[in-house]
């Protein structure tokens, strides 16, 4: 299924409601989607040792959150570097991982420094941005906006078409979750309403004990529903009054997927 536009997507949804089930279906039906997420940029800019990377790695390792201005650069430099960006940008203001990741020999003392010193002091977000309308343009932007002040942000960088806000009840989630069960090293997830492991709380592959996640804690997952829920209004509201939102509602993900795929192809192919 081919899209004849750019697709500029965002999935919200609650903890457990499925979101990263949906992401890998339309990345797997659409071969024009691409998935930006701004967690994995962090996370290959510390693995590739970057002036970035190692500016961040200790807030990473602590838990703390890196700043949304960060992200908002991240995802500016990520967006130019595969060529959707059609603004004017500073090429010195623009990094790759493959000319920060390593130091070469006769490379002067500091030079990494000062390209990180110019890349955090450019504007995150572009007057006017520009955009392709290629289709092969396309992406699924993962980990942000989570606020409705960062998605404010986010506007001054690109113009996001669709946001799809997933529902479940939340009574269907904490049945769901109450019943998963997961191979850590591996990340299989077992559950024992549906595809349940072959031994009760052993892994079919390895052999190996199941456990289950904190965040399955019933009381922590309502902690964690609640806070989505503060958060999400806002977000939602922000982008109902610029006309992309569109909410979809299921009680399991392979009632949504349906709705989704419609959604999509209304929309884009």
């Amino acid at each position: 299924m081919q899209f004849r536009r750019a697709a500029r997507v965002i999935l919200v949804g609650a903890p457990g409601v499925g979101k990263g089930t949906q992401s890998e279906r339309l990345l797997q039906r659409y071969p024009q989607l691409s998935s930006i997420s701004s967690g994995d940029l962090l996370r290959s800019n510390v693995k590739q040792r970057t002036p970035l990377g190692i500016k961040v790695e200790g807030t990473m390792k602590a838990g703390g959150l890196v700043s949304d201005d960060l992200i908002l650069r991240l995802i500016r430099n990520e967006l130019n570097r595969r060529g959707w960006l059609l603004s004017s940008t500073p090429k010195s203001s623009f990094m790759t991982l493959c000319s920060t990741s390593t130091r070469t020999a006769d490379a002067p003392p500091g030079e990494d420094d000062a390209g990180l010193a110019t890349f955090l002091s450019s504007p995150p977000t572009i007057t006017d941005p520009t955009w392709t309308t290629d289709p092969s343009a396309s992406f699924l932007l993962d980990g942000f906006p989570r606020t409705e002040a960062q998605a404010t942000s986010l506007d001054g960088l690109v113009p996001i078409n669709l946001v799809v806000s997933l529902k479940t009840p939340v009574d269907v989630i904490i049945e769901r979750i109450s019943g998963r069960w997961v191979h850590e090293p591996s990340g299989r997830v077992y559950n024992s309403g549906f595809n349940a492991p072959k031994v009760p709380g052993i892994d079919d592959v390895t052999g190996e004990p199941l456990v289950r996640r904190m965040d399955d804690d019933v009381e922590v997952y309502r902690e964690r529903f609640r806070k989505f829920a503060e958060t999400s209004k806002p977000l939602l509201d922000h982008y109902d009054k610029k006309g992309v939102l569109w909410e979809v509602e299921g009680m399991s993900s392979d009632e949504i997927t349906p709705k989704l795929f419609a959604e999509f192809e209304r929309r884009f192919c």
